[in-house]
């Protein structure tokens, strides 16, 4: 039973991590791993915010959104690339 519960995490994750990273332009060199704990970040966070605005747990939207503005600060912040013009669509240095 918990076997299914981690398998059904990591295959949330890896959508609403996959959906994330189709959202924002250029390349994001990461592995599946690394996406499916974006998928789960996000749907941690949106839950989080749907939960403290709305008064009930967002669905596959709200984790998607999340998990875009989460990889858009990473980006942003950690990697320090915009999120438009030419250096959008270059790779992160190393």
């Amino acid at each position: 039973m918990v076997l299914w519960f981690i398998l059904a995490l990591a295959f949330e994750g890896l959508i609403v991590g996959a959906l994330a990273r189709l959202a924002l332009p250029g390349p994001d060199p990461m592995g599946i791993l690394a996406t499916i704990g974006l998928g789960l970040a996000g749907s941690f966070v949106g839950g989080i915010i749907s939960w403290l605005f709305l008064g009930h747990v967002g669905g596959i939207i709200i984790s998607v959104l999340a998990a875009t503005l989460l990889l858009y600060l990473h980006r942003r912040y950690v990697q320090h690339r915009p999120l438009t013009g030419p250096g959008a669509h270059q790779l992160p240095p190393r």
